[in-house]
């Protein structure tokens, strides 16, 4: 008969294998080798690893559609008008340098009840640069903002959608929550109307938050169809800030805000 012996060691690493079970991680390791307990510790890793929400746990037929603004302009009054005309509010994530060379347009996004949010300052490649700048880009952003809508960010979105867990715990020291998206149009391609709206329904599920952009050319032309299909499946489409859960709350492996 073969015994089988738990050191104070071996008891330790199975309360580690019970913990990450119960984050969602699942976890095979064997005890004794080093290899195990190397496994055991990047699992440890991963489930500390931040990551930003793409989407939302509901029941709810409901999703947000946002916008990145970053460079050109030439689409954003269109695209005003358009979501005006269906009564739909969304987010624009803007630029700060985009925000101080069209304040026109910042003022017109929030008057027409568009939530105006922060995409950096000089939309660098953030995970790149030190705390103090990354917290200084947040910073200038929401100052340029705030100057012309009286309201500062609290949700940022990273350029590039490029981030790391010292870019979030930046965006967190600053009580602002990183967004990503689960549903990309791809608009920046120049994809066809019919094929930006293919792409998007085929993707959508309730909680999603949809990534468009503000200079890209065919967006105009495809937002009335995709608004008007969205409707007929029965989805309200309201900004980022009202999907997101309030309170207490967990993200998933996949980035999926869910209740705590």
């Amino acid at each position: 008969m073969k015994c089988f012996v738990l050191t104070k060691r071996k008891l330790a690493a199975a309360a580690l294998i019970l913990i990450l079970c119960g984050t969602g991680i699942v976890v095979a390791a064997l005890f004794g080798s080093c290899g195990d307990r190397e496994e055991v510790r990047k699992a440890a890793a991963a489930a500390e690893r931040k990551i930003p929400i793409y989407s939302v746990e509901t029941k709810e037929k409901k999703i947000a559609i946002s916008f990145d603004a970053a460079w050109g302009n030439e689409q954003t009054e269109d695209l005003i008008r358009i979501l005006d005309t269906y009564g739909v509010k969304t987010t624009f994530f803007v630029v700060g340098e985009w925000a101080e060379k069209y304040p026109e347009s910042v003022k017109a996004l929030h008057e027409a009840g568009h939530e105006v949010c922060n995409h950096s300052d000089t939309h660098p490649h953030m995970p790149q640069l030190p705390p103090a700048e990354q917290k200084r880009e947040l910073q200038r952003c929401n100052e340029k903002i705030a100057a012309v809508t009286g309201e500062s960010p609290k949700l940022f979105r990273p350029p590039y959608g490029d981030y790391d867990d010292t870019l979030l715990k930046s965006a967190e020291s600053l009580s602002m929550q990183s967004v990503q998206w689960d549903v990309d149009s791809l608009d920046w391609k120049d994809p066809t109307p019919e094929e930006m709206t293919q792409r998007v329904l085929s993707k959508i599920r309730n909680g999603s938050i949809v990534l468009f952009h503000n200079g890209a050319k065919n967006t105009p032309a495809s937002l009335p169809g995709i608004l008007e299909a969205l409707r007929e499946k029965g989805y309200e489409i309201v900004p980022v800030s009202d999907l997101l859960l309030k309170g207490k709350y967990a993200v998933d492996g996949n980035g999926r805000q869910c209740p705590a």
